[in-house]
């Protein structure tokens, strides 16, 4: 595998600085670029995160003296230095979709954080162990951008990923129904408790489009390519309740699941037996990122705890418990996932790791 420059957009968030801290010992990929809003170009990154690195490792000697640029008024300048780049920018949703189609047609790959276009219909929406196979749609992205190796692909919501790998191995059985209530950390806003005092010892009913996100993306992610887009899949039914919760990293979901048939439905056996067994394409190809187990199952009956859970396999591994039936739904479990890492940079990353092992980043 030779080795590849990426870049990071969006490099000063939370999001973007967990980008910084995985690309700085990453065996395939050598933090080329940073770039960031107009305020902190021109500054050497240390500079410009000087007083708000909210990692607990220590900033990366890689990128400290790093110049960042300006992610929008340098983007030719980026597009020309790196093979592909991250892109974990806080801009308006317009923006950021004309931001990434931008890098795209200067020919940079871009493998998003952001939810922008995670609806546009040609472009793939990927977990790499449920739908690799979504990335077959990138053909059909470069013929509308009129590219020949730009074309942006982007990770799902974090939230989705404490139940979402669950479920993916039962959908053969007929899952109906899905309730699924999320109670989320507040690096998923981008806070430190430091920064947000506000939420010790407190608990908001609310996230602001995260209901939406979380009922609808499975749906993406388990659908199909036809036509040159991607028609999401029209069951199971999913409700949500998101809810923010003092707690500084790991996103935790007590989920409900009803299937149609109870004469076909696993048992509590067979389920642990899939969540088990179940491997993905990252896990085939060995890839750096991928969790040796993906799904594990605890037996206690308190776990998974964030605190003790949440860094399973370098934090990309789904912690699962608690499995059990239910008086009006057949079965409840609790699902345990690191919104920064599996759910966001990690995520990212282990994209990238996949489309590079397809042979999506061909050689400039």
């Amino acid at each position: 595998m030779r080795e590849y420059k990426a870049g990071v957009i969006g490099g000063t968030g939370m999001v973007g600085q967990r980008f910084i801290t995985l690309l700085a010992k990453h065996p395939w990929f050598k933090l080329t670029v940073i770039a960031a809003s107009g305020r902190s170009a021109g500054k050497t990154y240390e500079e410009a995160v000087a007083n708000r690195w909210a990692m607990k490792e220590d900033l990366p000697e890689i990128a400290k003296n790093i110049i960042v640029l300006d992610a929008e008024k340098d983007a030719e300048k980026i597009a020309g230095q790196v093979d592909f780049c991250f892109c974990a920018v806080d801009m308006p949703k317009e923006q950021i979709k004309n931001l990434e189609e931008k890098y795209a047609k200067l020919e940079c790959p871009i493998v998003s954080n952001n939810s922008a276009n995670r609806w546009t219909e040609d472009v793939p929406m990927v977990i790499p162990e449920l739908n690799p196979e979504h990335l077959n749609i990138i053909e059909a992205q470069k013929r509308r951008l009129g590219t020949k190796r730009g074309f942006i692909a982007v990770k799902s919501n974090c939230s989705i990923q404490s139940y979402t790998p669950a479920l993916h191995p039962l959908l053969k059985y007929g899952v109906e129904r899905v309730l699924a209530c999320t109670y989320q950390a507040i690096s998923g806003a981008g806070k430190t408790f430091e920064r947000w005092p506000e939420m010790i010892d407190n608990l908001i009913p609310y996230i602001g489009g995260e209901e939406e996100k979380s009922e609808q993306e499975p749906l993406k992610v388990w659908g199909h390519i036809e036509n040159n887009q991607i028609i999401k899949a029209n069951a199971p039914e999913i409700t949500t309740q998101c809810l923010r919760v003092p707690v500084s990293d790991g996103h935790t979901a007590a989920v409900f699941v009803k299937f149609r048939d109870k004469n076909t439905m696993p048992s509590i056996e067979q389920i642990k037996t899939e969540w088990a067994n179940f491997k993905g394409r990252p896990q085939e190809l060995n890839l750096p990122s991928a969790p040796k187990q993906f799904l594990r199952y605890f037996e206690e009956p308190d776990r998974p705890q964030a605190r003790l859970d949440r860094d399973l396999e370098g934090g990309m591994a789904i912690s699962l418990g608690r499995l059990r039936p239910d008086t009006q739904y057949d079965y409840k479990f609790v699902g345990l996932s690191h919104n920064t890492l599996r759910g966001a940079a990690g995520g990212g990353v282990l994209l990238a790791e996949l489309l590079c092992a397809e042979g999506y980043f061909d050689a400039k």
